[in-house]
């Protein structure tokens, strides 16, 4: 059959089961120069969703230089050889303990443009911020040490924003490439929910304080828009924005009976005399739940019946119904299922992908869920508790108290999502240190926290070769 026979959406699926060596044979064969052929731009944008050539000529041979550049390192992240793909390189400076880590830089590098650039963000109970290059091994820049220690920072890199709060509930704005304070917007007191979002190219905080309150702030400048309370008298355990940054969702455990509050963005940016759009997921007692990004609004939580031992998982799909006179939001139940029946110690660490799978960590088990109950896979390749997890399109690493992070790789069977355990990679010896309590990862560095035995913390830097 000729390829001209061929529809484009037709060539983008044959040829995504290509290689990248074979794909890029097939595309001397230019039968449709027009378009070129295999349609290396569709793909590319299939395959990783945003490509940044903003810097390159574009055509044909950006794609190409793109497509192998990306494959390439994904398959020297995918095999992780000491030396031959990556080096390891510690990052020391911190005098306390490391309470919070974030990529300042885009997680979407530009290829082909230059040397490429990670920037990690840290906070600390010393009572800085510290901005680090990851390829250089070097500290870009910290705050003065202040007396409060902090207990969050978060990063809105497409602005060049760390934002943290410490102790005393005192939120604070930094700007990503010189460590500037910003604005300062005092709360009542500390909280670790922060979560940064966009509404029409304008970004926000909304924050967790006590009594159940939320308040949403503009930034820089945290400036208050909105404060409302989402539960009376009860702490927020749960703050999660979508991925559409259309919804936010706040859960309690202190109340049993309490059901998780939705909130829909635009009301808390643009609060009206009224109480602003909201709704209630028919689940209580929620206090671990994430979004599964490939699905519009989606989102699963945990959630335990205070008369029983069981955890449940459910499923809900979130949408707003307009008319002339109101607003309403609807929670649309998709799936739900008890999780099996053994002892399930706390804390379980919760993560999705695509727009039906689920990861679940506990103690040093990490478990694959469909979210219609199935188990799809199960590993215990740490011997001590995992602590965190990093998942995204194209992988999974876990970092876990026996001083290890492992790392694994995303492939589809029989359109199923699966996990293909890679490699660990090591963070030192146990005379010194206590093990990774944090992990993050962009397209060209992992980089963990390792706490060390004298109640510090270091970075601990994963370099992959281009």
């Amino acid at each position: 059959m000729s390829c001209e026979l061929l529809t484009l959406d037709c060539l983008v699926h044959v040829f995504s089961y290509l290689e990248a060596p074979d794909l890029l044979r097939a595309a001397r064969v230019n039968q449709v120069p027009s378009r070129g052929w295999p349609p290396l731009g569709r793909l590319c944008l299939d395959r990783w969703t945003f490509c940044n050539i903003s810097n390159l000529t574009p055509g044909m041979q950006t794609w190409k230089q793109y497509y192998l550049h990306r494959s390439k390192l994904e398959h020297e992240m995918a095999s992780g050889r000491p030396s031959a793909d990556y080096v390891c390189c510690p990052m020391r400076g911190h005098k306390g303990k490391i309470v919070g880590m974030a990529y300042l830089s885009d997680n979407e590098h530009v290829f082909g443009g230059g040397k490429l650039r990670s920037v990690v963000c840290t906070a600390a109970t010393d009572g800085t911020i510290r901005a680090w290059q990851v390829q250089e091994g070097t500290q870009i820049w910290s705050t003065p040490s202040q007396e409060v220690p902090f207990i969050k920072v978060i990063t809105v890199p497409e602005y060049k924003l760390a934002i943290s709060t410490d102790a005393r509930g005192t939120i604070k704005v930094w700007h990503g490439e010189s460590g500037q304070e910003l604005a300062a917007f005092s709360t009542s007191s500390s909280s670790s929910s922060l979560v940064a979002y966009s509404v029409n190219n304008k970004p926000f905080l909304t924050a967790a304080i006590a009594g159940g309150v939320i308040c949403t702030l503009e930034v820089p400048n945290l400036n208050q828009v909105s404060c409302i309370t989402a539960f009376q008298n009860s702490s927020i355990d749960l703050l999660l924005c979508s991925p559409d940054e259309q919804w936010l969702v706040a859960g309690s455990t202190e109340n049993a009976d309490t059901s998780s509050k939705i909130f829909y963005t635009d009301c808390l940016i643009n609060p009206a005399d009224e109480s602003p759009v909201s709704g209630s997921l028919p689940v209580n007692n929620c206090a671990v739940g994430c979004w599964l990004p490939k699905a519009p609004a989606r989102i699963a939580v945990m959630h335990q019946d205070h008369m029983s031992v069981q955890r449940n998982i459910t499923v809900f799909d979130l949408a707003v119904k307009k008319s002339k006179y109101k607003m309403e939001v609807l929670a649309q139940q998709v799936a739900s299922f008890t999780l099996p029946g053994r002892t399930w110690t706390t804390p379980i660490l919760m993560k999705g992908h695509g727009t039906e799978t689920i990861l679940l960590a506990c103690g040093s088990n990490l478990e694959l869920y469909s979210i219609f109950g199935t188990q799809l896979e199960a590993f215990q390749h740490h011997n001590n508790t995992i602590t965190s997890i990093w998942v995204d399109a194209f992988r999974v690493i876990t970092s876990s108290l026996d001083l290890s992070l492992r790392v694994y790789t995303w492939k589809k069977v029989n359109n199923i999502s699966s996990l293909t355990s890679r490699y660990y990679l090591l963070g030192g010896t146990h005379r010194w240190s206590r093990g990774f309590t944090d992990v993050a990862c962009d397209n060209i560095s992992i980089v963990g926290v390792v706490a060390e035995s004298d109640e510090t913390s270091i970075l601990r830097a994963y370099i992959f070769n281009l």
